[in-house]
C-alpha cells in the first residue's frame, strides 16, 4: 500500500473515533446498515467515550492525507472485559479500504 502513513493518534484526532467505532460494529452481509446514533448506547460509546485516560492507546492509518483506519485499546468493563490489567482491542477499517491488508498492518505496529 503505497502512501500509508501509521502512526499514534494525536488527540486533536481523537473525535474521529465516533465514525470508526461505527464502523467497528459488526454486520452480517446481508444486514441493513444500523443507524449512527446507535453508537451512543451506553454500552457501545464505552468504548471511546473521554479517551486519552491513561490506559488509553491508539494509533491510525493515514492515506494520501486521510485518516481510513484506527486501532484502540482500553480497559473498560466492556463486552470483552477480562480483568482490570488486560485492554480490549478494537480494530476499524473505512469499508472501502477493507481487505487490504491496513487492519493487520495496524495490529503488528500497535503490538
Amino acid at each position: 500500500m503505497d502512501n500509508l502513513e501509521i502512526y499514534q493518534i494525536q488527540k486533536d484526532e481523537y473525535p474521529i473515533l465516533e465514525d470508526f467505532l461505527y464502523h467497528a460494529i459488526y454486520l452480517p452481509p446481508d444486514a441493513e446498515p444500523v443507524s449512527h446514533e446507535v453508537i451512543f448506547e451506553s454500552n457501545i460509546f464505552i468504548y471511546i467515550n473521554d479517551f486519552g485516560g491513561k490506559d488509553d492507546c491508539g494509533v491510525v492509518a493515514k492515506q494520501d492525507g486521510q485518516i481510513i483506519a484506527a486501532a484502540w485499546t482500553r480497559i473498560i468493563p466492556a463486552y470483552g472485559h477480562i480483568d482490570n490489567e488486560t485492554p480490549e482491542l478494537a480494530i476499524s477499517v473505512l469499508p472501502i479500504w477493507r481487505g487490504q491488508g491496513i487492519g493487520s498492518n495496524l495490529m503488528v505496529k500497535y503490538l
